[in-house]
């Protein structure tokens, strides 16, 4: 799990990073001063980045056994500026919290 969750980690913060650049300097520029070359070169990145976050996203929610409906709002998290950034805390603290929970009590040896 915890490979998994590093892997979500970092292309969750790579894609809020790519989504924040297209969408605060290429989007403006593109269409308040007729300057595409931004958005043309950012925007198939950020695509393609996508596309490794959907799956880095699946496989940290599937191998943490989370509801489907749970599992889709992670994945759309990296379409919204910012929420990428929110969803990578929050997905981060409950699978923690999950893993701290079905690790088994230590035992201690009475002497």
């Amino acid at each position: 799990m915890g490979a998994a969750l590093t892997r979500y980690r970092v292309i969750a913060y790579v894609v809020g990073v790519v989504l924040i650049l297209l969408v605060v300097v290429g989007m403006p520029l593109k269409y308040g001063w007729d300057e595409p070359v931004v958005v043309e070169t950012v925007g198939p990145a950020h695509g393609f980045l996508y596309m490794i976050y959907l799956v880095a996203a699946f496989d940290v929610t599937r191998r943490a056994k989370w509801p489907l409906g749970q599992m889709l709002l992670v994945m759309l998290a990296g379409t919204v500026p910012f929420v990428s950034f929110y969803a990578e805390r929050v997905v981060s603290r409950r699978i923690n919290a999950q893993v701290r929970e079905e690790q088994p009590e230590p035992q201690t040896v009475a002497g």
